[in-house]
């Protein structure tokens, strides 16, 4: 068992749960013993000297998280504060009040896949503004929270190709953490790509490890961690995310890979994280696979590779529907088309009728998947006047059968029309249009 089995949930891509829906998770995660939850924040908390930037975004309030925390102290979780403080501030950099901030302010970050940013994303560590920014952020944010932990970020920097000047940027951060009376921990990519950085890190940090696909080196770079002393988290992912019904068999061996490299290595903590790039379109549903599995593997180690997933997701969602979310969660399988990061049936329906798709999904391959997601959807609309989980299987189900039909506007249409409806069960307006302008149009 690990010390800390937390759980970190994306509020900042578009989808921002409700109160209401935040207390649900927290039952979740105590029931599969879970001891932490972050709300990874880029600029969905309402801070009050920065109105301009979550305006439109229907934040989390001050008082909101307060009654979240204290929501979770009654079920044995600590509410961990989580904002990134250096790269992803894509959301605040766009900005003309806080332009002057960004390393490149007309954007063109080259990423380490080849794309490249439109949007500036990352402060510049030489401009003494963006350090009075963070610590602006951390005074309004860190006193709702009564844990003296805070996650700082400080992932996927694109634009700064210094490791010197990462690092020194990074120890400010965490000093004025430190001075608001909170231990920080970060996400530990970039120095592990520049091991001389580990070496000179703080022993009161903590690294965050992550990595989301299969066969991601945690060995590795546990290792790394371990040799230099500090304390540390593995970090696997729901495989929910770009996928639209989610990456099933992905999750199961990233969550196993991450245990035994942490088990092996004296993690400290197994923190599953949920994310929402493009979009975020998919459920709620679509992470719980992962979170159960997640909890399994945090509390009791390798044996849970062999529980009965099916059969815990029928008690979560009180509705014999785990089977069926399981089957819509190998769909991606099919076709041979495996990708980092997402799914085949993402890219096609994501990016358009231009998208080269890989040669195994032939139409012949799509109409079967798709046939096999419309039989997905009728059995879970046996439940769904009694249960949202059911509402949103159906809906991953629908997601999956436009990505087969792409140039089917009736099914376009249709699905544009169910988003609203499916996002409104647990999550807040703000956001939704942003979510929605993603979609494909017919």
């Amino acid at each position: 068992m690990f010390d800390v089995r937390g759980y970190m949930l994306d509020v900042s891509r578009d989808r921002v749960p409700t109160l209401r829906t935040l207390r649900e998770i927290v039952d979740i995660l105590a029931r599969c013993r879970y001891n932490q939850f972050q709300l990874y924040t880029e600029h969905t908390f309402a801070y009050a000297a920065h109105p301009e930037v979550w305006e439109e975004a229907d934040p989390v309030t001050p008082a909101e998280i307060r009654k979240l925390d204290a929501y979770c102290e009654m079920q044995g979780i600590e509410l961990v504060a989580n904002q990134n403080t250096f790269g992803h501030m894509e959301r605040w950099l766009t900005h003309p009040k806080y332009n002057h901030l960004a390393k490149f302010p007309k954007g063109g970050a080259v990423t380490p896949w080849g794309t490249v940013k439109k949007f500036p994303t990352t402060l510049d560590p030489a401009n003494p503004g963006s350090i009075a920014l963070v610590e602006s952020l951390f005074d309004e944010l860190l006193p709702n929270f009564t844990s003296p932990l805070v996650n700082v970020g400080c992932d996927e920097t694109f634009e700064i190709s210094d490791p010197g000047e990462y690092l020194e940027f990074l120890l400010k951060v965490c000093d004025a953490a430190r001075r608001r009376g909170k231990r920080p921990m970060f996400w530990g990519d970039i120095v592990l790509r520049h091991p001389g950085l580990v070496e000179r890190l703080p022993k009161d940090i903590i690294a965050l490890d992550w990595g989301y696909e299969g066969n991601h080196p945690f060995d590795r770079e546990c290792a790394i961690f371990k040799a230099a002393g500090l304390e540390y988290y593995v970090c696997p992912g729901t495989s929910s995310w770009r996928s639209l019904a989610g990456r099933v068999e992905n999750m199961r061996e990233n969550m196993e890979a991450a245990e035994r490299a942490g088990r092996q290595n004296g993690a400290k903590g197994y923190l599953v994280t949920d994310w929402g790039d493009e979009g975020h379109w998919q459920p709620l549903a679509a992470s719980l696979p992962g979170i159960i599995l997640g909890g399994a593997f945090a509390a009791s180690g390798a044996k849970a590779a062999k529980m009965d997933l099916e059969l815990e997701l029928d008690r979560v969602m009180d509705a014999p529907l785990g089977g069926i979310l399981l089957r819509l969660g190998t769909l991606y399988l099919r076709g041979g088309a495996l990708r980092s990061n997402c799914s085949e049936l993402f890219n096609i329906l994501a990016n358009g009728h231009g998208y080269s798709r890989h040669p195994g999904l032939t139409q012949g391959v799509l109409d079967e998947i798709g046939g096999i997601a419309q039989g997905c959807r009728i059995a879970a609309e046996r439940y769904a006047d009694r249960n949202d989980w059911a509402k949103e299987i159906a809906y991953m189900a629908d997601l999956v059968d436009c990505a087969c039909h792409r140039r089917d506007e009736g099914r376009l249409r249709a699905l544009r029309d169910e988003h609203g409806r499916i996002w409104r069960l647990r999550s807040r307006e703000g956001g939704r249009i942003d979510s929605l302008a993603k979609l494909p149009r017919f």
